[in-house]
């Protein structure tokens, strides 16, 4: 087997690439990066010190950060479901979405997320408004954009709702979705009807207790 996933079921990262892994059915090799499995850690940060995860191997040839990861899935193992448009306006778009699903949804959850994980002594107050406050004009924006369509970018799913699906979901249970915002409620549950996520929340399931928040008894 050609590619090797060094990754963590419960990373919200890691269920992005997942998703693109699984909706066209892309065999791969996970290598499990947890504290029960040091030497595969250590393999992961011999090809890649910054240690951020997940980390595709293809080969010999390592690839970094998950849309990266995604694209050249896309590039090389093509499969049925498509998740960049062949336009490049419509690819545009969809690489647009990605990026404000990961820096407006996910850096902003992972920020309040994070802080709860520090001695109370060392408490970014202002760091966690400031992440809540635009966790809530993300929520608003997406609501007005999502208005019509199905999927982020229209009628097709793409890298756009891969990068959703686990952002939406983990910045759900750190604040929640104001429930007035209908849209948005309607696609997040598309999200987790989706087989590829679906799967990698059930495969994430076992590990809800490291959520230092406290995972609802939801989802």
């Amino acid at each position: 087997m050609s590619l090797k996933l060094y990754a963590h079921p419960f990373s919200s990262y890691c269920q992005k690439v997942l998703i693109a892994l699984y909706e066209n059915e892309i065999p791969f090799e996970w290598r499990t990066l947890s504290n029960e499995h040091p030497d595969i850690y250590a393999e992961f940060a011999a090809m890649w010190p910054c240690k951020r995860f997940p980390l595709l191997v293809d080969g010999d040839r390592p690839i970094m950060e998950s849309t990266i990861i995604i694209e050249h899935l896309a590039l090389h193992y093509p499969g049925s479901v498509s998740l960049l448009p062949a336009n490049a306006r419509d690819a545009l778009e969809v690489r647009y979405l990605d990026r404000f699903f990961d820096l407006y949804i996910s850096t902003p959850a992972q920020k309040i997320v994070l802080d709860a994980m520090r001695p109370e002594a060392e408490h970014d107050v202002l760091g966690v408004r400031e992440a809540r406050d635009t966790l809530d004009t993300a929520y608003v924006w997406l609501d007005k954009t999502l208005a019509g369509r199905e999927w982020a970018a229209g009628n097709s799913f793409s890298l756009a709702d891969c990068s959703a699906a686990p952002s939406l979901f983990y910045a759900d249970w750190t604040h929640r979705i104001d429930p007035a915002l209908s849209h948005l409620i309607a696609y997040r549950k598309r999200l987790l009807a989706r087989p590829s996520f679906a799967r990698a929340v059930d495969e994430a399931r076992p590990y809800r207790s490291l959520f230092p928040l406290g995972a609802p008894d939801r989802d």
